[in-house]
This record gives C-alpha cells, structure tokens and sequence, in this order.
C-alpha cells in the first residue's frame, strides 16, 4: 500500500511541477489525476492495493476539511464585506454546471442510441 501512496502522492506534485513550470491557470492536483487516470488506462484497470488506498482516503475525506473550515472562519469578515459577489458566483456556477451536465448527458445519450440502433 505505500507503493501506491507514493505514486498518488507522485502524481500530485508531478501535476504542481508541471503547473508552475507551464503557467498553466489548471490546478496542480487536478494535473496529478490526469495523469494517474492516464496511468490506469494504460494498465487497463484500477490495482486491489490502490483501490485500498483510494478507499482509505474517502473514509477520511472529511478531516481534509478541517483546514479549509478554519480558513473560512478566519476571514468571516471579509467573507461578510463580498457576500454578494460570494453568493452571486455560487448561484452562477451552479447553473452553469447544471447546464454543462445537461448537455453532456444529452450527448451521451445520443450516442448511446445510436450505438443501440447499429448493433441491432
């Protein structure tokens, strides 16, 4: 299992590396995955040990938060001073995933009917 930790871990600051040497404006852990989604498709599946270590990292998922919650309690006040910008990007980003996912799903479906038909 510490295999597969360092190679999570790898991947995350290959991302950061990859992030700061780019000027890319994309998260470096969200590289990080890429490239480990990258790698299992290239094994052509998800190994026990990595998945024991996914699993182990959900059940403690909500402690990652701790930090974030103290940030925000830390900075209530500025929080309080751009509430409406606050409120008004949620609401904006909300709809705009909502409309996203919608028009993803209808792709897919397309495509998925178009395959049903073919293979009929």
């Amino acid at each position: 299992m510490l295999f597969y930790l360092t190679v999570i871990l790898a991947c995350q600051l290959i991302g950061e590396l990859i992030t700061v040497a780019s000027g890319l404006p994309i998260p470096g852990p969200v590289i990080g995955m890429v490239l480990l989604l990258a790698g299992l498709l290239i094994k052509g599946g998800i190994p026990e040990d990595l998945a024991t270590v996914g699993d182990a990292f959900l059940t403690n998922l909500s402690l990652l938060f701790v930090p974030a919650g103290v940030g925000v309690m830390l900075h209530i006040a500025l929080i309080g001073e751009e509430g409406l910008a606050i409120t008004l990007a949620l609401i904006g980003s909300t709809l705009a995933t909502i409309a996203v996912t919608a028009v993803v799903m209808r792709l897919l479906s397309r495509s998925a009917d178009a395959a049903d038909s073919e293979a009929e």
